[in-house]
Parts: C-alpha cells; structure tokens; sequence
C-alpha cells in the first residue's frame, strides 16, 4: 500500500510540472524592461578664468586664477568661498561608494592609535620628564637660525581655526619652536596640562614629585585633590582660558621658558588686534602678573643663570627678529637694548647651551652666519663673537667645562664641507676663535648630530645607509684631532634596517640617562634609554602590532619604583665596545611578516639613487602588486621611512610601499642635498622617475598600478615628476603641495625663509629663475596628455597657501584629457589634523580608500 501511494504522488508531481512547461510555452511575451540608466560621472567644478599677465627677466606669461591669491579683495574671497564648498561637493561624489571601505580604513587605523599621547616619563635628576614625542626633532642638526612664519596665525585667528586646541611650545636646549611638549622641570615638580570640564582651553599645573607618587597610589581625585591623604597636590599656574580673556577669546601660545629657579615663567601668547605675539612674565609662587615687560612681537626668549634677567627678540613690520634686549623681572627700568641687526637679510636668535653658562645670539643672513655669546651668569657683561662663517649653514655653540664646541657644516680647509663636524675652542681663547677639528676625517663613518652631557658626548653616525649610535667619555682624553676609534666608542646595538634615530627630551646636562628613538621601516618605533653610567639600554616603550597594543615601562599609568626597578632589570643589556645586532624580537621587528629590501637605482646621469621597498610577505606577487612611492626631496631633510601603523592597511592589501632617497634630502651628506636644489632641483624630480621606473621593469610594481605621494615639498616633487612622465602613474596624494613655484617665489603671500630661496631658487638671480620656470608644476602642466587621478589636501595651517593647491587643480583640468576614472580632487582639510587623531585616521583613510579605488578601478 505504501508503495502505491508513493508512485501515485511521483505521478502527480510529474503531471504538475508537464502543466507547467504548456503554460510556460503558450505564455504571452512580457513587455522587456528597460534598465535603468547609468549613473553620469558627476562633474568637476569649473572656476572663471581671470588671465593677468606677469614678466620677468624678458620673459612674459600668463596666469588666469591669479585671482584665487587676493586676500584683499572680497569679491575675489567670496568667488573663493564658492569654489572651495564646489570642490568640497565633487570630492564627496566622487567618493562616495567609498564609504565603506573608508568606514574599514578608518576603524583599522584607530585601533591601532595608543590612547596615552604623551610619552612615557623620563628622569631629570630626582624629577621626571613627560613630552610627545616628534621623530623629525634632532640635538642639533634640525636648530634653525631662520624667521617664524607668524602671518599664518591672522589668517587662523580670522577663519577661528585657533579656538580648537592650544599647546605649550617650548624653545629649549636647540629644539625646534615647533615641537610640543609636556615638561616637568627642577625643583622637584612635576608640570603638566589638563582641560576643566566645561572649559575650553586648558590648564597649566605642577605637582610635587613626591606627592605625586604618594597621589598615584590612591583613587583619581578631581582637582588634584587626595582625599585619602587630605593633601592638595596640585599648584595651577596658567588658565588659558583666562588668557584667552585678555587675548580677544583665542589662547595661542607660542613661546613659553621657566627661569632656572623654575620662580618664573615667561611666555607669548598671540595678540589678533596687532596680530603678533606678546610677552608676559607670570610669578608663579603668587600667580600674579609682572606690569613689565609687557612686549609685543617678541620671537625669541632665553634666561639668565640669575633667573632674573630674561632676554627676548622682537621682529620688525615684516616679521623679521632683528633686535635682542635685556630686562630684569621685577625692576622698573627700561628694558635695554642689546643688539640691533638693520640688514633686511639678517635674522637673530637666541638660545641657551644645555648647561645654562651661556646664551648664545646666532645672526644668519644672505652674506654671513655669526655666533655671539653672553656669559649667563653675568648678563650685564656685553657679548662677543666667537664664530664667523659663510651664509646658509647650521653653527651651534655648547659649552663643556670649559671648552666651547661647534657644531656646523661650515667650509672647512678652504672646502665645501659634506658633512657635519664639530670643533673646540677654550673659552679664554674664544676672542681669538683659534677653533681646533675634534674628530679626523673618517672614511668609515659620517657624523650626524651630537649631544653633550657632563660626562659623555653622543655621537649619531652614518655608515654607508645604515645610522648608528654611541658615546664617548667626557672630558677628551687628547686636545688634538683624533680618530673616533681611538677613543674607545661605546656603540649601542640595533636592530636591522634603521633609517633614523631621534633623540628624546634630554634636557638634563647632568644625567647618566639619554633618551632616543630608534626607526624602522618594519619596526614600530622604540623608545630607548641607554644608561652612559654603565652600559645598559632597556627599551622604554614601544607598540607591540601584533597585538594591536603598546609595551612601556609606565604605561597609562604610574608603577612602583620598586616595579620599575625589575623591569629596568629584566630588559637591561650591557654593551661592549664592538657593534652587534640584538636578537630582532626584542624590538618588536616585523621583519618575519613584512620584507625590507635595499636598491641603488641608476639615475639619468648614472648616480645611484638609494631606493627602500617594503611588502608583506604574504602577498608578494611578483608583477602582480599596486604599490606607493614616497618622495620629499629638499632642505637636506630625512625621507621619513619610519614604520606608519595607516601604511599597515596597505601593506595587508598587498600593496607595496617604497622610498625614493632623492638628491635635495638628507642621508648622503651637503653635496647630495645641493645636486637637488636651485638650478639642479631636476636631479630630484629625475632620481625619483628612475625609482618609479626600476620598479615597473623589475615587476616589484603592476605596470598600471603605481601610485605616487608627496608632502609639502614632496609635493612639488611628485607633481614635477607627474608633468615630465604622467603615463608612468596611476595615481597620486598630494599633502599640502608646494605647486605654484614661480609666483610664490617672486611674490610670497605668506612670509618664506632664507632657506626656502635656498632651496627653490632666487627669481632675481637669472639661472634660478630659468630653473624655476622649468621645473615649477603649474607652469608646466602637458596639455592634452592623460594624466592620473589626484587627490590634493591642502589646509588653512600650511606654509603654502590653499590658493596654491586650488589653482593647480583648476588649471590641470583645463589642460589635460579628461577622464571621469582619473579625477582630479581637492580635499579642503581643517587646520589641526595632526593635533587630532580621530580627525588624522579620517583622512589617512580618505586617501588609503582614493589609492585603493583608482588602482580597482585600473
């Protein structure tokens, strides 16, 4: 019976699907629907074209967005306004099936952000020292004798970029006036910053040390008050918001020094109605305000030994520091002045040697460089020059028992000098300036920078590509020239493929400790404190990426220093005199996922041209991989290779990422760096062509999917190189680029360096101005070529103004063919990206998710 009923639903089944297939056949023809339209590529924005005409030395050209650069002129702003929110738009649609993969990006970045932003502290006798930490700050290769660009900050106060976050900027011991930091000085206080809740600036406070340490082992208190000990902690110095009050409701603050009895501090905060920056001096036992001086413009400060006397440099109308006056805190006479420089060309700055005996007063013109000194502990004493050399060079004075040392690249024998080198001179004999060579020439190594302590000098070297590191004992044996290996170097061991090392806030002359960072292209940085007392080097911090995470002694919090003592311990290493690598795992090194490959690259003219490639191991296909070439090119700068977590996000796309050490940078010595700038900035763009190329014939790269990326100088750089060969990219990032060479150079908007004449070229000199028209991007745009897509981000905060970045992509759309699947974009950024970290991975991401994109698209 069941198999009867079995068959019998089979036939029924069968018979259902017979009726089926007749009315499928004799079923009338449905009306086909169409489908839908494709969606039309949205479309650029198209800015009037104004053509004014320029000349200069005979030679005639046009230019019709010169409009975009009259900051005067509110028409021509309010036209600027329009065109800016149009770009904004296009951008937007450009990329906007993008948002999800930026979503993607932009969590993968974030994660891999530590969460603690300063770094972790470091001694300073019985005291401790926080700071950030900026890779490009050097002991004294990165000292500038050159003028702020303080226009800048009218134009930021007007457009209210200032109101979002202040830092303290300290000028101490040769570090950049750029580089933010928090300090804890002397005295046994802790300085620190903190935001009030409901306040919008923050606040400069001190602590005790050793309350501190009784303060962290106790729940957070508010307020820096202890409930469990009925302590209060906390000494609050300087409410920004207040200065904000007095300041027409902006709080900037760019200069800021404590007196060396840390009673003092003087600082400048920036004045919109004059729009310069003024000085105040505030008690802080009292809190209370100083009547005088009360300066404005003022550029430069440093301190006597007496922590009274304070000396200060004021600019001129055109923002120039040229002269140095004298005040005494607390005394009604007026402030005296000291020296007055009347050339236009000339600058002053001022700073102190790390052990406080000396201020030092450095002239830097077109004609000359000079160092003055003034004995610290007698600044009634007048100042004399010690040092006198040719234009356009570093020279920093330090002060050791005695001896005054020079660090330069000055011409040394009657010949241009291809390296830094120091010199020494006895403080008596300084009027003389019989200064003597410390170290002979060494074919092995090239001197890179030098810090001084009270027992030790450290020395950064270069051999060959590789830097290196190590100390040599205090006072020199010998007062002659030596080898650096008679001296017995004591050499620290690193791990492979280190492309820089940058020193940390060493402020202690006094210290057995020197902190430094240590970079990798497949390692994150490591945070090192090597001790000169015996040896021994224990890494301080460094993210561990694997984890996603962040090794430290400290951590986000304060340990014991009883735990601290066994951490130092167990990570301790003594050194020998002999250089060696530790095992790579103890630095966190990625080189077991990610390869590190060196080339030399033969360039147009036959010089080798050093060219660094990293991938992951894991996706290595050869022919088959996108990748990104990194270039910069100028000022004698360090290409930065260091390891970036948003660059991990392409590493793991299979992407490959290299680095192209063009002639302009830095890491090959003055005659490098000068074979890429003026009238042989074509050396750059063409060594950076040939790395493009190599990488295309050896199939490191797809030959349709290399992107290029470039940042401010970098910038001009790439889009160069874009104007010579722009069939050898596919895409490419520009960061706030340098593109409009020849009009910025004749007529600045914003204020330029002596050095950026140095490096770009001077319009007056005929040679140069040849070579600018040459080689500046938006004069030499091939009109109908096919060009690859760009992405531009410029800034309110940049050195080269947004109208740079904005008129170059007007005037390559009007010249080149036009191709919906390489767009060229605009991205308008605000102004305090790198203060923001959420606002940093949105826009790595933006321009990670634009590579991807245009190579998917490819």
């Amino acid at each position: 019976m069941a198999h009867f009923l079995k068959f019998t639903k089979t036939q029924n089944q069968n018979l259902t699907n017979i009726k089926f297939c007749v009315r499928f056949i004799h079923r009338k023809p449905s009306k086909q629907q169409k489908p839908p339209p494709p969606v039309p590529a949205p479309k650029p924005p198209n800015p009037p074209q104004k053509p004014v005409s320029f000349s200069h030395h005979g030679e005639t050209w046009e230019d019709p967005y010169s409009w975009m650069t009259n900051l005067d002129n509110k028409v021509a702003m309010r036209h600027m306004d329009v065109y800016m929110e149009q770009e904004e738009k296009y951008t937007e649609a450009v990329m906007s099936d993008t948002e999800r993969i930026r979503n993607k990006l932009q969590s993968e970045m974030a994660v891999r952000i530590n969460s603690n932003l300063s770094s972790v502290p470091m001694k300073w006798g019985p005291w401790l020292v926080f700071g950030f930490h900026f890779p490009h700050s050097g002991f004294y290769r990165n000292f500038h004798y050159q003028m702020p660009n303080r226009c800048l900050f009218k134009i930021l106060a007007e457009t209210r970029m200032l109101s979002l976050k202040t830092y303290i900027i300290v000028i101490i011991c040769g570090f950049s006036e750029f580089e933010l930091l928090w300090f804890c000085l002397k005295k046994g206080r802790l300085y620190y910053r903190r935001v009030e809740e409901g306040k919008q600036y923050q606040v400069l406070c001190r602590r005790s040390v050793k309350l501190n340490q009784e303060f962290i082992s106790n729940s957070s208190p508010s307020a820096g008050f202890d409930f469990t000990a009925g302590k209060r902690i906390e000494q609050k110095l300087l409410d920004y918001n207040q200065e904000a009050e007095r300041f027409g409701g902006y709080a900037y603050e760019e200069l800021s020094e404590l007196s060396p009895d840390h009673r003092f501090l003087a600082y400048t905060m920036y004045d919109k109605d004059n729009d310069s920056f003024k000085l105040s001096v505030r008690d802080l036992n009292s809190g209370s305000l100083f009547k005088k001086p009360e300066v404005d413009r003022v550029a430069g400060l440093a301190w006597g030994k007496d922590g009274r006397t304070l000396f200060y440099t004021v600019t001129d109308s055109d923002k120039r520091p040229y002269r140095l006056f004298r005040c005494v805190i607390g005394e009604n006479e007026d402030d005296v002045l000291i020296m007055e420089e009347p050339d236009e060309n000339a600058y002053l700055s001022i700073r102190h040697t790390k052990d406080f005996q000396f201020v030092t007063v450095n002239v830097a013109s077109v004609a000359f460089s000079k160092v003055h000194l003034i004995n610290a502990a007698d600044p009634l004493s007048g100042m004399k020059l010690v040092y006198e050399c040719e234009p356009h060079v570093r020279c920093v004075i330090e002060h050791h028992r005695g001896y005054l040392y020079v660090f330069t690249n000055a011409v040394k024998d009657g010949q241009p000098a291809d390296s830094h080198y120091l010199l020494s001179c006895p403080v008596e004999a300084s009027d003389s300036r019989k200064w003597e060579i410390v170290f002979r020439d060494d074919p092995e190594f090239v001197l890179e920078d030098v810090d001084f302590y009270d027992t030790h000098l450290i020395l950064i070297l270069r051999e060959g590509g590789e830097f290196k590191i190590c100390s040599v004992s205090l006072p020199l044996a010998s007062k002659g020239a030596v080898q650096l290996k008679d001296l017995k170097p004591t050499f620290l061991p690193l791990p492979k493929y280190v492309c820089q090392i940058s020193p940390g806030p060493n402020y202690d002359y006094y210290s057995s400790a020197v902190r430094f960072t240590i970079s990798s292209p497949v390692m994150p940085d490591a945070v090192v404190d090597y001790n000169l007392a015996d040896g021994k080097w224990f890494i301080v911090q460094q993210q561990n990426v694997l984890q996603e995470g962040t090794r430290t002694l400290y951590g986000a919090t304060s340990v014991s220093a009883a735990n601290t003592e066994k951490l130092l311990k167990s990570q301790s290493i003594h050194l020998s005199n002999e250089v060696h690598s530790e095992d790579d795992h103890s630095w966190n090194d990625l080189s077991e996922f990610y390869a590190c490959e060196r080339y030399d690259v033969s360039s147009h003219d036959g010089v080798l041209v050093p060219l660094t490639v990293v991938y992951s191991r894991k996706y290595r296909q050869d022919g088959l991989n996108p990748g990104l070439l990194h270039g910069h090119g100028a000022y004698g700068e360090l290409l930065d290779k260091r390891w970036r977590s948003e660059l991990k996000s392409l590493l793991d796309r299979g992407w490959v990422i290299a680095y192209a050490d063009v002639r302009g940078g830095g890491g090959k010595g003055t005659k490098w760096h000068h074979d890429g700038r003026r009238t042989k900035k074509q050396n750059a763009i063409k060594d950076y062509i040939s790395c493009a190329k190599f990488l295309l014939d050896k199939e490191i790269v797809h030959h349709n999917r290399l992107g290029a990326w470039g940042y401010s100088a970098g910038g001009l750089l790439v889009a160069s190189a874009i104007n010579l060969q722009p069939d050898l990219f596919r895409a490419a990032v520009l960061k706030v680029p340098f593109l409009d060479a020849t009009n910025t150079l004749l007529d600045p908007i914003l204020p330029l360096m002596p050095s950026d004449y140095e490096e770009f070229g001077d319009p007056e000199d005929v040679e140069d101005f040849q070579a600018i028209r040459k080689y500046s991007p938006y004069d030499n745009i091939q009109k109908g070529s096919l060009y690859p897509a760009v992405l531009v981000t410029s800034s309110l905060n940049t050195r080269f103004g947004v109208w740079e970045a904005a008129k170059w992509v007007a005037r390559v759309r009007d010249h080149v063919i036009y191709d919906p699947s390489r767009p060229i974009l605009l991205n308008l950024t605000v102004g305090v990206v790198e203060e923001n970290k959420y606002l940093q991975c949105k826009e790595s991401a933006l321009e990670t998710a634009f590579l991807i994109k245009m190579m998917m698209d490819s």
